[in-house]
């Protein structure tokens, strides 16, 4: 690893918020505004993730009082503060810029569904099937 490398990794926060393209998010951003400073919310889907280590930025997009809105995060910033993951959307693509174009419901990504790991997929398969075992048991 050279110096440019060590000094990149020095800024990487260690705990960045995990989300991928097409999932809702919802981003609290810190604003100064003179002497005072609050949190802003703004709330979109993922539409592009670039870069890496502390030069990675992520944008969001959001339709606002029927005008299209993007910002673009860097994912490392001390400005962000936190992102939620409100939804998680089903996609294809690496780039959602297609989105751009759409309005009303064809703008939706559509969801997708989580499974946490193989072990709780068996687990739902089990409970589903004892139910079904039993009622093909003949009653007596």
């Amino acid at each position: 690893m050279n110096r440019l490398e060590r000094i990149q990794q020095s800024f990487v926060k260690p705990s960045a918020p995990s989300f991928e393209i097409g999932d809702t998010v919802r981003v609290h951003v810190k604003v100064v505004e003179g002497e005072k400073e609050r949190i802003q919310v703004f709330e979109g889907a993922v539409i592009a993730r670039k870069g890496l280590l502390n030069t990675e930025t992520f944008t969001v997009r959001k339709v606002s009082y029927g005008v299209g809105v993007e910002r673009i995060f860097p994912i490392h910033s001390p400005i962000v503060t936190r992102v939620e993951v409100m939804r998680q959307g089903k996609v294809r693509r690496a780039k959602l810029y297609y989105l751009r174009g759409k309005k009303g419901k064809f703008a939706k990504v559509e969801d997708r569904e989580f499974v946490a790991s193989p072990k709780a997929k068996a687990g739902v398969a089990r409970k589903v099937e004892a139910p079904a075992e039993a009622a093909a048991a003949p009653k007596a």
